[in-house]
C-alpha cells in the first residue's frame, strides 16, 4: 500500500540531525520514504532499548543483571513478530553462529548498563515517552525520550541510551543536540527546564551529563526555527542537494545519489522557482 507524498510538518531530532547531515538524505526518508536494509548495529540498539525499558516491569529487588541478560533472547522474538523483516538480517547464517554472537553482544551491552546505574533505585516517572508540542512559530516538535526520572523535589532528568561509544569531546555538542531538543519540547509542555540530561553509552562505559539553562534552549529554538526555514525552501523550490561526507558509504541510497551517479525519483511534490538567494544550501549556513 503506497501512501500519498506530503510535505513535511514536523521535526524530530533524528529527522533534524539527517537534514544537517545531508538534505538529500532527509528528503529520501521523509518524502519519498525510499526503503532502508535493517542493520545489526541499528537492530541491536532497538533490543537493548526494549530490554531497558522491560526491566522497570519488575520489582526493583528483581531488576538484576541476570535477570536483564536473560531477557534477551525473549525481547528479540517479540521484536521478530512485531517487524518479520528483521529476519533477513540472519537469513545466511544457517548455523545460527552470527545471530548468537550477535545476542552475546546485546547481552553484554545491557550488562554494562548495571556497571553505570543502579535500576533498584530507580523508578522512571515515564520509559519510551513520546512527546510532542507546537511552537508559537507553529513549528511541530516531536520525538520520543528513553527515560524521564522526576526528584522528589520535581526537577526532571532526561536520560537516553546509546549503544555506541561516547564521542570525542569536539564532537560533545553534536551528541548533545537530541537531549536539548527533548529538554526545549519538555520546557515548552511542562514550562519547567530538565535539571539534567544524561547521555548513557553502553558501547564505551561512559556517562555524559549536562546541565541545560533557558538560554541553551532558546539558542536550540532559534537553530531549530532555520533549520525548519531551509526545509520548507527546499520542500517548496525540490532543492535538494547532497552533502557528501564520511558517511555516505553507509548510505542504504547511493543508486539514487547523484554524488554515485545516480539520479533520485521524481520529485512528488508540487515545486516553484526558487527565490534569489533563498535556496536551501544557503540557509543551510544558519544551522550548520
Amino acid at each position: 500500500m503506497t501512501t500519498t507524498p506530503r510535505p513535511p510538518a514536523s521535526l524530530s531530532p533524528s529527522r533534524a540531525s539527517d537534514f544537517m547531515q545531508c538534505p538529500l538524505l532527509y528528503r529520501f526518508r521523509v518524502i519519498d520514504k525510499l526503503p532502508e536494509k535493517p542493520s545489526e548495529a541499528a537492530t541491536r540498539g532497538t533490543l537493548v532499548h526494549a530490554v531497558l525499558e522491560r526491566l522497570f516491569d519488575d520489582p526493583a529487588t528483581e531488576r538484576t543483571a541476570p535477570r536483564a541478560r536473560a531477557m534477551v533472547p525473549g525481547q528479540w522474538n517479540r521484536l521478530l513478530e512485531s517487524r518479520p523483516e528483521l529476519a533477513e538480517l540472519f537469513e545466511e547464517d544457517s548455523e545460527g553462529e552470527r545471530l548468537t554472537r550477535w545476542l552475546g553482544e546485546a547481552e553484554r551491552l545491557v550488562e554494562r548498563w548495571f556497571t553505570l546505574e543502579d535500576p533498584t533505585r530507580l523508578e522512571p516517572a515515564e520509559r519510551e515517552l513520546f512527546v510532542e508540542t507546537e511552537l508559537p512559530s507553529g513549528l511541530r516538535l516531536r520525538g520520543v525520550i528513553d527515560r524521564v526520572d522526576v526528584a522528589p523535589t520535581g526537577e526532571v532528568r532526561i536520560v537516553d541510551y546509546k549503544t555506541g561509544k561516547a564521542p570525542r569531546p569536539e564532537y560533545g555538542e553534536g551528541a548533545l543536540f537530541q537531549m536539548k531538543f527533548y529538554a526545549l519540547v519538555v520546557w515548552r509542555l511542562k514550562g519547567v527546564v530538565p535539571r539534567r540530561l544524561q547521555l548513557v553509552y553502553l558501547g564505551s562505559g561512559d556517562v555524559l551529563t549536562y546541565d541545560p539553562v533557558e538560554a541553551d534552549l532558546l539558542r536550540v529554538e532559534r537553530k531549530l526555527h532555520a533549520l525548519w526555514e531551509a526545509i520548507e525552501q527546499a520542500t517548496a523550490t525540490g532543492d535538494w542537494r547532497p552533502r557528501p561526507t564520511k558517511l555516505c558509504g553507509w548510505c542504504d541510497h547511493q543508486a539514487f545519489c547523484p554524488e554515485f551517479g545516480g539520479t533520485p525519483p521524481v520529485y512528488p511534490l508540487t515545486v516553484r522557482p526558487a527565490d534569489p538567494g533563498e535556496e536551501a544550501q544557503g540557509r543551510m549556513d544558519m544551522v550548520s
